[in-house]
């Protein structure tokens, strides 16, 4: 018993002792060697997602009234005295906006080049909107002075904006650098309103009357809806 016992522990030993001289030759063990085939991150396929946005608008409604105003005053004794169509009313302005969209693609690789398109769609609220107001006085001729003040109201809104990009890169491993290439469209809504009111002094004749003709107050307002387009490389 003691002999077959003896025998079985001399056979284990040479087969443990065996294995281990076999492990040797596994690739794992023996690190890298030539020949072996390398794996290659795959940039090809179609993604999609959604996304949201964040932003500040920066407007300048500087003058934003004034062809509104001309057309109001055209020929009128304010505006060829006073020039009140050109009044620095209104000025910069700072709004923050918010939306929502989507985006999808598709890349297509070739070895480590790659070759992509992106559509993206943006839902949102950007833009602004500003009132100012200015009071001045001047004469008129024939001893006139008048006193007129100039309101306006100026606002711009986008609420829709779509990009559409073609790009191409090189890739390194998970390292994609590339160069892009497209435009961005966006509906903009802008409103501007001219309103224009005043007096008219003569102090030789003691009287004060609102300014006429035209009646007084004036008011007009420019309503449009434009598409903005731009292009960015």
């Amino acid at each position: 018993m003691r002999r077959f016992l003896a025998a079985a522990v001399i056979c284990g030993a040479a087969m443990s002792a065996a294995r281990a001289a076999d492990l040797s030759d596994l690739p794992i063990l023996r690190g890298p060697v030539g020949g072996l085939s390398s794996s290659r991150v795959n940039w090809q396929g179609l993604y999609a997602g959604g996304q949201g946005a964040f932003g500040t608008s920066d407007i300048d409604f500087t003058g934003a009234t004034q062809s509104v105003a001309q057309k109001l005053l055209f020929d009128t004794a304010i505006e060829n005295f006073g020039g009140t169509a050109e009044w620095p009313v209104l000025g910069k302005i700072s709004v923050h906006g918010n939306g929502w969209g989507a985006f999808a693609g598709y890349n297509s690789q070739w070895t480590d080049v790659v070759i992509g398109a992106e559509f993206n769609y943006l839902h949102g609220s950007f833009g602004g909107s500003q009132t100012d107001s200015m009071s001045r006085f001047f004469g008129a001729g024939g001893g006139y002075t008048d006193t007129v003040t100039y309101q306006a109201t100026a606002s711009m809104n986008i609420s829709d904006m779509a990009t559409a990009r073609l790009r191409a890169g090189y890739a390194y491993d998970s390292f994609l650098p590339y160069v892009f290439g497209g435009f961005a469209m966006g509906r903009a809504d802008i409103v501007r309103t001219a309103r224009i009111f005043g007096d008219q002094v003569n102090p030789a004749f003691r009287m004060c009357r609102s300014i006429s003709p035209p009646p007084m107050p004036r008011t007009a307002t420019s309503s449009t809806a434009m598409p903005v387009v731009s292009a960015s490389t």
